[in-house]
């Protein structure tokens, strides 16, 4: 790498660092990934997030259909099929919000997006993959046919959960755009 790639690299990372500090004093969390996902879920789904970090809750919902369930909010910059799942017996939901399907690039630039939103029954999750006898916990491989089930964008697969146009709007801001 020549000392002028290391420059514009540096140059690049003070850029971000100065972006990372404006959003955080607008979500009053760091811009870590987890963080930065679970602000925009809250916002969008009316989510009380918790004060403190817990493994398998991040919040609850305030109001709709879920009003009063638990969730734990994921966000993957590649929807690849796999979920982080916990056995916590208190989760009653996942709400996954994916970038695009993956295409299996190594080594290519991965957007933040928001291309899909899943949302899932905890609980009903665990027990048919454990009856499947697959393994779960981090990268928990989960069938195609359960996350088109789960689905409420863009296709409204889930009918536990229909989002009102206000959130599809919200949505829609977060499209990693054309090229992606």
């Amino acid at each position: 790498m020549s000392s002028a790639e290391l420059k514009a690299i540096a140059m690049l990372l003070r850029a971000r660092n100065a972006i990372d500090e404006r959003i955080a004093d607008v979500v009053g969390r760091p811009v870590v990934h987890g963080h930065l996902s679970d602000w925009i879920a809250a916002q969008i789904f009316d989510i009380e997030l918790e004060p403190a970090p817990n493994k398998a809750i991040d919040g609850f919902f305030r109001s709709g259909p879920l009003a009063g369930r638990t969730v734990n909010i994921k966000h993957y910059t590649r929807n690849q099929g796999m979920l982080d799942m916990t056995d916590a017996e208190e989760l009653d939901t996942y709400l996954v919000m994916t970038g695009p399907r993956s295409a299996g690039s190594k080594g290519v630039h991965r957007p933040w997006a928001i291309e899909h939103v899943f949302l899932f029954d905890a609980q009903g999750l665990y027990d048919v993959l454990h009856a499947e006898m697959r393994r779960i916990g981090d990268s928990t491989s989960v069938p195609t046919r359960y996350w088109q089930q789960a689905e409420i964008h863009p296709v409204s697969r889930n009918a536990n959960f229909p989002l009102s146009a206000e959130q599809t709007a919200a949505l829609e801001e977060f499209r990693s755009g054309p090229g992606v």
